[in-house]
């Protein structure tokens, strides 16, 4: 039987980033628009939330703004590690776990199938 549990060890983001292109979770930091439908007019609140993203030390947004040591999600929104100029930003970072019964993050083509079946097979004991 193979072993399905990860264990994640956060690094904070001040002190180090991750290498270009890793796939991460990134423990965000901001604040919610202020609701318009409540009429609080507050800043709205606060949250700190985990996302997967990829950090990469160069981005070009759609716009063509160029970004340097950032984290993107999968819509594309660039955060900066905390204590940089952002709205939200990553406080601390995690690599992501290889998939189940693998080495590796991504899988392709004719090896997905054999794969899953593999970490399907191999499912620890109860």
């Amino acid at each position: 039987m193979t072993d399905h549990h990860a264990v994640v060890t956060w690094v904070d983001a001040r002190e180090r980033l991750p290498r270009s292109g890793a796939p991460v979770a990134a423990a965000i930091t901001g604040r919610y628009p202020a609701d318009a439908a409540s009429g609080s007019g507050g800043p709205g609140e606060e949250f700190w939330l985990v996302r997967p993203m990829h950090f990469t030390t160069r981005h070009r947004d759609e716009d063509g703004v160029e970004h340097r040591d950032c984290f993107v999600d999968s819509d594309g929104i660039v955060r900066l590690p905390h204590g940089l100029a952002s709205a939200e930003t990553v406080t601390h970072w995690a690599e992501l776990p290889p998939l189940p019964g693998q080495q590796r993050h991504l899988t392709l083509g004719a090896d997905v199938q054999p794969a899953l079946r593999h970490a399907w097979d191999a499912r620890p004991a109860t």
